[in-house]
């Protein structure tokens, strides 16, 4: 039986070290590749990723993602060789964008040029790892120092992007392509696409490795398992401001956007509702029902991306946590 790429993804609401910890621990012993610890505006990421590189054995540890305007390129550097060392080079670097919401409401930094700005950064993270010294601003009259630590030229860089100027930065500097509330069709067409821009610029000579997949869970109950995926949706689509549900409405799923919308007018993270007619944003953005029924739906994405990844919608207890895995295991 030939063993599958899977990864394991967790959303920013969740905030429980403990669940996190113990469910990156069953993914290393199933056999999933990446685990996907994401940061928003609750826990540090990076000391929960120290843990659970100290506490698996196999898994690679993905941040997913931090945040360009939360830390410094000097940081982020630091951040990925200290994590590199302490995992066994079992670490991966995702680095995305954000929203407006976050970076202008948390961090209190004004969201403009969201593309150049990851360019940038990316860059110049890259160069740190790869031994270079900082590239500073030209203006600048300080001495450039460089990383204080062994270089790590091959630590893998993701980046999560969703607009079009982000992709094409994702294809042209990074390693892996982690994007968020991409329908499984679309992202199939996209890889192609991608991997000609990359060669077309000459950068990189492997393609860009593919990391996506739907919002899962596995209950023998099937509504109970669309219940809970659903709930995850709605609150994304309506409570997290409008750039996820304007991601989704340009993918062509406008009008189920907007029967989502209407159907949530006070948005709750644990009872949202995805009406029947707009089940295709489930079809194509979740799997869910009866472990055969998941597995069966993830066979789809196996074809679709380089590794599926598992999302686990926040707040699902463990028993649900533990049936999904399984599932879903490669």
């Amino acid at each position: 039986m030939t063993m599958k790429r899977r990864g394991v993804a967790l959303t920013p609401m969740e905030t429980r070290p403990d669940i996190i910890v113990r469910t990156a621990q069953l993914a290393d012993e199933l056999g999933y590749e990446v685990f996907a610890l994401p940061e928003g505006w609750g826990l540090d990421s990076t000391a929960t990723a120290t843990e659970i590189a100290l506490r698996t054995r196999r898994i690679t540890v993905v941040s997913a993602i931090l945040s360009i305007w939360g830390r410094t390129p000097g940081t982020l550097a630091m951040t990925a060789a200290t994590l590199h060392r302490i995992s066994g080079g079992r670490y991966i670097l995702g680095l995305g964008a954000s929203t407006k919401a976050l970076v202008e409401g948390f961090h209190d930094l004004p969201f403009v040029h969201p593309a150049a700005k990851l360019r940038d950064v990316t860059a110049k993270v890259r160069a740190l790892l790869t031994g270079e010294r900082a590239r500073l601003d030209p203006a600048s009259t300080a001495r450039p120092l460089r990383l204080g630590q062994p270089a790590v030229p091959d630590l893998p860089i993701w980046l999560a992007a969703t607009g079009d100027h982000t992709v094409q930065v994702a294809a042209e500097l990074a390693d892996g392509w982690f994007p968020l509330f991409v329908a499984r069709d679309r992202v199939a067409g996209q890889r192609p696409e991608l991997n000609r821009v990359r060669a077309a610029a000459g950068l990189w000579k492997t393609p860009l490795t593919v990391a996506a997949g739907p919002m899962t869970v596995a209950d023998d109950d099937a509504d109970t398992a669309r219940s809970l995926v659903a709930s995850t949706i709605a609150w994304y689509l309506c409570a997290m401001g409008d750039v996820y549900a304007q991601v989704v409405a340009k993918q062509g799923y406008g009008d189920a956007v907007q029967a989502i919308r209407a159907a949530n007018p006070r948005p709750s993270p644990a009872h949202g509702i995805v009406p029947g007619n707009a089940q295709i944003v489930l079809d194509q953005f979740t799997a869910y029902g009866t472990p055969d029924q998941v597995r069966d739906n993830l066979e789809r994405w196996d074809s679709a991306v380089d590794i599926p990844m598992i999302g686990l919608p926040p707040g699902l207890g463990w028993p649900a946590i533990e049936t999904t895995l399984r599932a879903a295991a490669p």
